[in-house]
């Protein structure tokens, strides 16, 4: 941070005036910007959490929606029933399968009267699907603590219920976010689906152990069932495809009322995409749902991703023009590698202990790399999410 104004001070008392001199000096202070931010989000996981109220275990209703994931739930629903756990129920919502998701439900309600099936037939019209089929897996629940995610997701354990249930008991928690990473499995677009992935948690999981929650994954999510039947659930966007997580949390949960579990016990692995266009839809779909976040968050998450793109794009625009000038200015290209390197080495020594935190060991020699594709990446995912008006959660 020292070298970075002490490089900004030489520039903006250097005589010269041209415009070169003002776009590294903006360079420097974005650069300064990125850096403050990492060293927050490093903060907010050294922080050390107080420990759970009881050690009671309330009932929990674990609330799965399902399109089309027979094969999926074969496998979720006997890991779900193995959890080591005094009470609990799991309700499947058939969302109109095509497939024999109906029938293989059916069967298995007979055999385990913790498991529980909603079907339905039809949405509303003007309604998204998933919405609404969460919402009448939550009204078919017994429990008041709802355990919220997706077909295609497993647990990392047996502990999965209780470790997310250990805050359940504290009288203030109206929400527990928990870490949802993909599975690892060999490619270039895994190793990059999964640092999405942990920057994201970074980020939502950072600012709610500093107080300023404002999203969590349905995939490993969990809150009352009361506090979702008096704000009348998703009613505010029932429109919008997508924010069945991420803005339902965004709206209602604040400092006081969200609690954050991490760990290897607490993860939900889900099963990642391995087409590249399919990410692509499923990112823009998220990203799209930014739009409606408070303002706060749009100006605190936006303020980080233009950063992160100006500084890479500006200082490679800087690396090129700088040795090209009449009298090249070598001290300054110097200083913008040295930054450039500085700060992708910083980014991938908070994401090693990040991921550390959170339980999943990340690849850090990618980092760099990965840093750098990330800029295009969020670049055309960004735009095309800002102007999208038209997402589908499933076909």
């Amino acid at each position: 941070m020292a070298f970075i104004l002490q490089t900004a001070v030489y520039l903006c008392s250097a005589n010269r005036k041209d415009t070169l001199q003002i776009l590294l000096a903006i360079f420097f202070a974005l650069a300064a910007v990125q850096i403050i931010y990492w060293i927050v989000f490093l903060a907010a996981f050294s922080k050390k959490q107080s420990a759970p109220a009881t050690g009671r275990q309330l009932p929990v209703s674990v609330v799965i929606c399902a399109h089309d994931e027979e094969a999926n739930l074969k496998e979720l629903v006997p890991a779900l029933m193995a959890q080591d756990y005094p009470e609990f129920e799991i309700v499947v919502v058939d969302d109109r399968s095509n497939d024999a998701t109906f029938d293989w439900l059916l069967e298995e309600t007979r055999k385990d009267h913790r498991l529980r099936m909603v079907h339905v037939n039809r949405t509303p019209p003007h309604v998204n699907g998933k919405k609404y089929g969460v919402t009448l897996g939550i009204k078919a629940a017994k429990y008041e603590w709802l355990l919220l995610t997706d077909a295609d997701c497993r647990p990392n354990s047996r502990n999965w219920i209780s470790s997310m249930a250990a805050r359940f008991d504290e009288p203030s928690v109206s929400f527990v976010l928990g870490f949802s990473p993909y599975i690892r499995i060999p490619g270039f677009l895994n190793i990059f689906i999964r640092f999405e992935t942990l920057l994201t948690a970074m980020q939502y999981i950072g600012l709610a152990l500093l107080g300023n929650p404002f999203m969590g994954v349905g995939r490993n999510l969990a809150y009352r069932r009361s506090m979702f039947l008096e704000n009348k659930g998703f009613n505010n966007f029932l429109n919008v495809t997508g924010g069945d997580d991420d803005l339902f949390v965004n709206q209602h949960a604040r400092g006081k009322n969200t609690r954050v579990v991490v760990g290897e016990e607490s993860m939900m692995y889900s099963i990642p995409h391995t087409r590249w266009g399919a990410y692509y839809t499923q990112k823009t779909r998220h990203l799209s749902v930014g739009k409606f976040y408070r303002a706060k968050h749009r100006f605190l998450l936006g303020a980080f991703s233009v950063t992160w793109l100006l500084t890479w794009f500006l200082g490679l625009g800087l690396l090129i023009a700088l040795p090209l000038q009449a009298e090249p200015l070598w001290i300054a290209l110097y200083s913008v590698i040295g930054v450039l390197v500085l700060r992708t080495g910083f980014i991938s020594l908070i994401l090693h202990i990040t991921s550390k935190k959170l339980g999943q060991k990340f690849e850090a020699w990618m980092v760099p790399l990965l840093d750098f594709i990330y800029a295009f990446y969020y670049l055309v995912t960004g735009l095309t999410a800002l102007v999208s008006k038209e997402v589908r959660w499933k076909n």
